[in-house]
């Protein structure tokens, strides 16, 4: 239940963003999350996008330097225990977590009971044994079809 997750290095300076941006609307590809993390003298900005592969092509034709990974994007209850409950179930299954972010926006999944998820993006240490310690505990893991749908 993979997810492609685009990075983008870039050198961190004024518009370096907005240029990856610009390259994306221009392209009519569609951000469904987004994480900026930066040092002194570059930003590595990681996105999930509607369309991974057109993507990639066009922000390398566009000189960025791109790499694509795995990550897993799961529903967190909305509730005031939601993250640790998964967290939990994380740690029980001894996985370690190099980082996680939030879908963009507003875009929550409802279950058939009427729950609200907020959906999460996880790189982690066995991204296939989260996954299933993830689902074994009802947990809902999103494949790319879906995620790029919401």
């Amino acid at each position: 239940m993979n997810v492609k997750q685009i990075s983008v290095v870039m050198s961190n300076e004024p518009g370096s963003v907005l240029r990856m941006a610009r390259t994306l609307s221009e392209n009519d590809i569609y951000l469904r999350a987004l994480t900026v993390a930066e040092s002194s003298t570059f930003s590595t900005v990681r996105i999930i996008v509607d369309n991974v592969l057109w993507a990639s092509s066009v922000l390398k034709e566009a000189g960025f330097t791109v790499s694509l990974s795995d990550v897993i994007a799961l529903g967190v209850p909305d509730t005031a225990d939601g993250l640790a409950h998964v967290l939990e179930v994380l740690d029980g299954a001894g996985i370690n977590i190099d980082y996680m972010y939030e879908i963009c926006g507003n875009r929550r999944h409802i279950t058939a009971d009427g729950a609200e998820l907020q959906i999460f993006v996880f790189r982690m240490s066995d991204n296939e044994g989260a996954a299933e310690a993830l689902e074994s505990a009802g947990i809902k893991v999103f494949g790319q079809g879906k995620l790029s749908g919401v």
